[in-house]
């Protein structure tokens, strides 16, 4: 007989499922909703239903409980400040289980546990997509920041690209006047060649002109001896 045996293995040791009941209450208070398995879920609601009756006190003894099992701080103080007083007149079902459909793989029925919210549950439906769509579009469009972000970059990249251009026809024109000034020192460098040979033209008829007085004189020199 199994008399005084409640609640379920989950097939984990003790340690294990206290865990893995503490850390599934954590995300439940943190997201308010959760998907899971139905064995799971089951075991999770009693517990931390358990903890919001805690956090309906206010009272530093409660908030020590609290903390026995849920040790992220941020997780605590929402469920004191914005649980608690959200159930103050409920006197217990702060959650409910909804089936899901199987998980693909092992076909493990699951199930959404979430935490009843009365103030989203008397929302009415039609403001609900309205707002999603003004968010949506809003997320859509660019803001001015993002424009003038871009105008920026692209007027950087703009910048970049006709420094390089300048650059380029820089070099170009400093490649021409090199060129330019080799040719002219070219030039000079031929009439200046061209000038020795004029001197050696001019210097030839002068050298003919001594040898025809020499071989003039030769005679002359030789009727007097």
């Amino acid at each position: 007989m199994r008399h005084r045996m409640a609640g379920r293995k989950l097939g984990r040791t003790s340690s294990h499922r206290w865990a893995m009941l503490r850390n599934m209450a954590t995300s439940l208070f943190r997201h308010e909703r959760i998907t899971t398995t139905v064995t799971k879920a089951k075991e999770l609601r009693p517990f931390a239903e358990k903890l919001i009756t805690l956090a309906k006190k206010e009272t530093l003894h409660a908030r020590r409980q609290v903390l026995r099992h849920i040790k992220d701080r941020e997780v605590v103080s929402k469920l004191f400040d914005t649980l608690g007083p959200r159930f103050a007149t409920r006197p217990g079902g702060y959650s409910r289980i909804v089936r899901a459909t199987p998980r693909r793989g092992d076909n493990a029925e699951l199930a959404i546990i979430e935490l009843i919210d009365t103030a989203v549950a008397t929302a009415a439906p039609k403001k609900k997509r309205a707002a999603a769509k003004k968010t949506r579009k809003a997320a859509a469009q660019p803001t001015r920041k993002s424009v003038h972000k871009g105008t920026a970059r692209q007027e950087a990249l703009a910048d970049v690209a006709a420094a390089e251009e300048a650059k380029v026809e820089a070099e170009a024109q400093e490649e021409a006047e090199e060129k330019a000034e080799a040719e002219e020192a070219d030039k000079v460098e031929e009439p200046e060649a061209e000038e020795p040979k004029a001197e050696a033209a001019e210097a030839a008829p002068e050298g003919e002109a001594a040898e025809e007085e020499k071989a003039e004189t030769k005679p002359e020199e030789e009727e007097k001896k």
